[in-house]
């Protein structure tokens, strides 16, 4: 039982350095903080899970990495997001921030341009213009999203007539091109089905060797089956922060969280 006597967990292994790095963030809407002066770390190569009911904070936090909550009217963002040393609201070039922390949204909204273009958008927008080197962006962000076979012989077709699980593969490619260094998937699996989910998570396993991912997800197994650590985010607070195993184990550090992971609320 969670509060019963605890076994130590087992020696982790050292950790990898941090690349992003809040602390103190408070996020509010108006007159309505909705973060609550939260303090983590995301380390380099892992996969962050994050989980907590709705309306937890979770997806605004995300937004406050890369800085599009300014596209929120009326929000406003204290404390300090560092991403690789760097204060996050002193850089001088936003744009730049952006294409480091990518984003992936949780419905795929397809750009209304073939599946060649909606990748190639980017790169172009960012001043690529050699065919060659953009055809071999192109295959190469569709094949890191897995579905670069389904579409190899039809890349001057409508991304917006493909399959919803082909459609969120687009837009992890399209989030890829810009070669990211971390990776912010929200909720990618609300609208596909259970085998396109498996298919993307198996992705998200291979990307990790060379980026940083950051993934909030309803489904609490998703987390257990990909995360590295997991934080549990609950009315704009961390609950709890730690490996995975712990977290997910019969004696995590928060009766909350038990009660979370087992169903009994959210």
């Amino acid at each position: 039982m969670v509060n019963g006597s605890r076994t130590a967990p087992p020696p982790a292994a050292p950790a990898a350095p941090a690349r992003i790095q809040v602390a103190d963030l408070r996020l509010s809407y108006g007159d309505k903080e909705v973060i609550h002066g939260i303090s983590f770390d995301v380390r380099a190569n892992e996969i962050l899970g994050v989980i907590g009911p709705a309306q937890s904070g979770k997806s605004s936090m995300l937004r406050c990495l890369n800085r599009t909550i300014e596209f929120v009217a009326g929000a406003r963002v204290s404390g300090t997001v560092h991403v690789d040393g760097e204060d996050v609201s002193r850089t001088r070039d936003v744009h730049a921030l952006r294409r480091k922390i990518g984003m992936v949204a949780p419905l795929p909204v397809g750009l209304p341009l073939t599946i060649y273009d909606n990748v190639a958008f980017a790169p172009r927008c960012a001043g690529l213009r050699d065919r060659a080197e953009l055809d071999a962006l192109v295959e190469h962000c569709l094949r890191q999203a897995a579905l670069w076979d389904e579409v190899k012989d039809r890349l001057g077709s409508l991304g917006t007539a493909l399959s919803g699980g082909q459609q969120q593969r687009l837009t992890i490619a399209r989030a890829l091109s810009h070669r990211p260094e971390v990776l912010c998937l929200d909720e990618f699996s609300i609208a596909i089905d259970p085998v396109t989910t498996m298919r993307i998570e198996d992705v998200l396993k291979e990307l990790r060797r060379e980026i940083t991912i950051i993934l909030v997800t309803n489904l609490t197994q998703q987390a257990r089956r990909l995360a590295d650590r997991t934080m549990f985010m609950l009315n704009g607070r961390i609950v709890e922060l730690d490996r995975t195993d712990v977290v997910f184990s019969e004696q995590p550090g928060s009766r909350q969280t038990w009660d979370y992971v087992n169903g009994n609320f959210g």
